[in-house]
């Protein structure tokens, strides 16, 4: 796929792009009629239903569809099981959000972040606060940061006699522990959403050992303002192992890390990625911090606060375009980004304000669950509730709330194959064994045939597997795939996916 980042920090996004992924119960609304459509094959295909019970996941924690891409959408379904069952599909939940992105926003839609001045500007001087007000961009990553920073300095702005204050108000406040889902708060992908969301509020530590100092050095990325991290940290000899335990990090003062213990030398070069441990104060510490790399000044300090009436504006910063936004939701199942789009859709549009004052009104997770409810039966076609909404949460999957069934799945991946923005949603989903998140199918070595000839979104939590997207046969004939297993021993049922795309497949 083609990248459209700036050369500086290249590893860094694909590092965080890669680590910022997710792993991640209410039943869903009124339920469709019980009875498979006519055609659709009666039992499971061998090759699946052995694989289910090698995992011991009896069939009926599992939710199956196989149907044509194309065609009559009352049609017979190749394969039909238990499709009409509510099920929590974890980062499958992700199709949902992206496709009601580019059928409500299209896929040229950006989000625009915004700076604004309270005082006068002369001689590379800003005699007063400079404001930055977000717009929800889901990548404003360290190198557009950067890019940013020294747009505004080539506008003038070089020194600012005041503060840096941040507006992150074009969303609501999401309210959430990090250490809510899984116990895990500095795990990245339990980062929280933010309208000034800064570098997914990730922090990236990299050992490198150093055999004459008998040290390993450490680096990190970014910088963060009253940061300090410890340069080095001892090394012995001791087998690899949990290296990250044997360093005995401490993250309880987000003012510094330090490490108690030692690195060992056969680890090589290792990186850690981390959510910051304050993470309300991230984007302060690193817009302070980066625009002082940038070059720039600031004698106050980094604060929040609202855009003031008759501020003047300075500046726009537009984001990346929805289409490479959402290949990077789909293809690598990045959390935060996906409640980025999911935000915006109850977000007021910075992009049609004139610039001379902030935008009004707040993009909502109760507001978004409206906007996706009323959206679902146009946009699903449907004149009658036979294929209920689905019950979402944050529109990620990082949830053990958000429900869907596979018959609604189908349903949109059909609907999803004949839009006008058909090839740019097709394009985000990962391809079978080449990039993304199925290059495990490649590893497991289980579905030979699927490999090249499947575009699929996959999906993991505690007690859920599951997989969703599109397969060519070997006829030609284009296929929509579903399958979803909740369950305990769901991640090892992974297997039967593969087995139900490769048979998806073998047609």
């Amino acid at each position: 796929m083609p990248r459209t980042f700036p050369p500086v920090l290249p590893r860094f996004i694909a590092r965080l792009a890669a680590f910022c992924c997710g792993l991640a119960l209410a039943a869903g609304a009124t339920a469709a009629p019980k009875t498979a459509p006519r055609g659709a094959e009666p039992v499971l295909p061998p090759e699946v239903a052995t694989a289910l019970a090698r995992a011991r996941v009896p069939r009926d924690a599992v939710s199956l569809l196989v149907a044509r891409a194309d065609g009559p959408e009352e049609g017979a379904a190749r394969l039909w099981h238990r499709a009409d069952e509510a099920m929590n599909p974890a980062s499958v939940m992700k199709l949902v959000t992206t496709y009601a992105g580019l059928d409500l926003l299209g896929a040229d839609y950006t989000w625009t972040t915004r700076f604004y001045a309270d005082g006068p500007l002369a001689d590379g001087v800003l005699r007063g606060n400079l404001y930055i007000r977000g717009g929800g961009d889901p990548k404003l990553v360290l190198e557009r940061v950067d890019a940013m920073f020294k747009a505004l300095q080539a506008r003038g702005v070089r020194e600012v006699r005041g503060d840096l204050v941040l507006d992150n108000s074009i969303f609501a406040p999401v309210a959430r522990d990090p250490a809510e889902f899984d116990g895990e708060p500095l795990r990245p992908y339990n980062s929280t959403p933010d309208g000034l969301l800064v570098n997914f509020k990730a922090l990236i530590l990299s050992f490198t050992p150093d055999g004459d100092s008998g040290t390993a050095r450490v680096r990190s990325e970014p910088p963060l303002a009253g940061v300090t991290i410890d340069a080095s940290v001892p090394m012995n000899s001791a087998p690899c192992g949990d290296w990250r335990g044997g360093l005995q990090a401490d993250f309880s003062d987000p003012n510094q890390v330090r490490f108690a213990g030692a690195y060992s030398a056969k680890c090589g070069d290792r990186i850690w990625p981390l959510a910051y441990a304050d993470p309300a104060s991230y984007a302060r510490r690193a817009l302070m911090a980066m625009f002082a790399t940038a070059g720039g000044v600031v004698d106050g300090v980094a604060r929040d606060g609202p855009v003031p009436f008759g501020a003047r504006w300075l500046m726009d910063a537009p984001s990346l375009p929805l289409s490479d936004v959402i290949a990077d939701v789909n293809k690598f199942s990045n959390n935060v980004m996906a409640q980025q789009i999911f935000l915006t859709l109850s977000a007021p549009d910075t992009r049609d304000l004139s610039g001379k004052r902030p935008a009004k009104g707040q993009g909502s997770l109760e507001g978004s669950r409206a906007v996706i409810a009323a959206w679902w039966p146009r946009a699903m076609g449907l004149a009658r509730p036979t294929v209920p909404p689905p019950l979402l949460e944050n529109g990620s999957g990082l949830s053990r709330d958000e429900r869907i069934t596979a018959a609604g799945l189908g349903r949109l991946l059909r609907r999803a194959a004949v839009h006008p923005q058909a090839a740019v949603f097709m394009n985000s989903l990962s391809v079978a064994g080449v990039d993304g998140t199925t290059m495990g199918m490649k590893n497991r070595g289980l579905a030979p045939e699927a490999m090249g000839n499947a575009r699929l979104k996959t999906g993991t939590l505690r007690d859920v597997a599951a997989v969703a997207g599109y397969a060519t046969g070997r006829s030609g004939q284009r296929y929509v795939v579903v399958g979803l297993i909740n369950h305990a021993n769901a991640p090892a049922a992974r297997p039967a996916l593969d087995a139900l795309v490769e048979w998806a497949v073998k047609d």
